[in-house]
């Protein structure tokens, strides 16, 4: 299931960032680089991130009670937005203040050799878990294109970690031209562009994440093919005249409710429009298997 891989690219993530995090910190300390020093907040706040995305879809899993009837599905996309705003205050702001810093009072870095080592390392790390989360993504891509399943995807999940490790790579990139051009010009103002470089990536990777987080968190619905799927599919029964409207919703990345007004054949008895509800309810999950909870309102019934 889609979940599981989730699941599976967030716990890689998780462990990456948290090796990389003390690498960073080392390696800030020996050299004093203020780049260094920002990813290595960077991959703090991405390991937290990835703690808060393991909680949610924990939380998402647990069945229906009282106090939620439709399950707990969108704790996924609210630990996916909580992520989006750590992302941008432990990760953008803090690299921006280090940034400035460094700008306003130039420092000299020492022993390049150590960073270039651990952003080498670090993108190694980096790289093998991008593309961990992006076989899973492409799995779920099928045949469209990158673009169109990253704006249509519902798992928040693997999407915060490819956007988190694209960002990480961009950054350790900056980070390592930033000290070398320091280092090969005497000059450590290149060392702060490079931390206020990597602020600005993970800000504009943060405003991305919420924008696509929050449309889930408010309620979005199944996607146009899908929808169309389902009437389709319902208008094929022969029991069926007509469809009024449809309305869903994603409680989840894999649970969809769907609500329905449905006109059906004159003069059906009793049974026989409960077994045509069955049906239609039969021919919905047929066409939107993750369809967890239908309604079908009935436009007009007329008994035998």
């Amino acid at each position: 299931m889609a979940t599981e891989g989730s699941r599976a690219a967030v716990f890689a993530a998780l462990t990456g960032n948290a090796l990389i995090a003390v690498a960073k910190f080392a390696a800030a300390a020996v050299t004093g680089s203020v780049a260094m020093l920002s990813e290595a907040w960077h991959s703090v706040a991405d390991t937290g991130n990835q703690a808060l995305l393991l909680r949610g879809l924990s939380q998402s899993k647990r069945p229906p009670d009282a106090q939620h009837p439709f399950g707990r599905g969108k704790e996924t996309y609210f630990w996916s937005f909580m992520v989006a705003v750590m992302l941008f205050v432990g990760g953008a702001v803090l690299s921006i203040q280090h940034g400035i810093d460094a700008l306003r009072h130039p420092h000299e870095l020492k022993d390049i050799a150590v960073n270039v080592i651990v952003l080498s390392v670090a993108f190694l790390i980096e790289g093998s878990v991008f593309i961990f989360a992006y076989r899973e993504f492409r799995r779920v891509r099928g045949s469209r294109s990158n673009w169109r399943t990253f704006r249509g995807t519902k798992d928040t999940a693997i999407l915060v970690v490819l956007l988190e490790d694209s960002a990480a790579m961009l950054g350790l990139i900056f980070a390592m031209v930033g000290i070398i051009v320091s280092s090969a010009t005497e000059n450590a103002m290149w060392d702060g562009v490079a931390s206020l470089a990597i602020g600005t990536l993970l800000a504009t990777v943060a405003i991305l994440l919420a924008i696509e987080t929050k449309a889930l968190l408010i309620g979005e619905a199944a996607s146009r093919s899908d929808r169309a799927g389902v009437m389709a599919s319902v208008l094929a029964l022969p029991e069926v005249t007509g469809i009024g409207r449809l309305l869903t919703m994603h409680m989840g990345p894999e649970k969809i409710l769907v609500n329905i007004e449905v006109d059906f054949v004159h003069d059906l008895s009793g049974s026989e429009v409960e077994e045509a509800i069955d049906a239609v309810e039969a021919a919905i999950r047929g066409a939107l298997p993750h369809a967890d909870n239908i309604f079908v309102e009935l436009e007009t019934v007329h008994r035998g």
